[in-house]
């Protein structure tokens, strides 16, 4: 099957939050609103891409960098369309557009439980550095 990759925009959000909503190993929450999701992709113009087949969106990924990491969220690919490549052609046309910005590293977070998301990411590459725990902080907490 062909898919064509293209930059994300904000009129695919609802195409993009389906997507993510319905991925086994995608936590879509209240960070992706809407608002959010449109000023990650004006701080990070044309790094995002989604890949469709006709008319119909059929991957999505959230691509950016902060000048000097470079960070990959929320990768998913309809059911339908797994194991054509589509995945690998996101992360690798992610990779180019970050690196050609002299980003060097880039991150990604996969959900603990998220079997099948490990090994995607494992058979391309990537590896957990054992010296990185994970922490956050909630800022709409008190004493921020």
């Amino acid at each position: 099957m062909r898919f064509a990759l293209r930059p994300m925009t904000i009129r695919d959000y609802a195409e993009v939050i389906h997507l993510w909503q319905s991925a086994e190993g995608v936590h879509a929450g209240e960070d992706d609103s809407r608002r959010s999701i449109s000023s990650f992709l004006r701080r990070n113009p044309g790094m995002s891409l989604v890949a469709q087949d006709g008319r119909q969106l059929v991957g999505a990924v959230l691509c950016g960098h902060d000048g000097r990491r470079g960070y990959l969220h929320h990768l998913a690919v309809a059911p339908s369309h797994r194991r054509e490549g589509i995945g690998r052609a996101l992360v690798e046309r992610c990779l180019a557009k970050l690196h050609a910005r002299g980003v060097r590293k880039c991150r990604i977070l996969v959900l603990s439980g998220n079997r099948r998301g490990r090994a995607f990411w494992r058979a391309l590459g990537w590896v957990w550095p054992p010296e990185v725990t994970l922490m956050m902080k909630n800022l709409d907490e008190e004493g921020c």
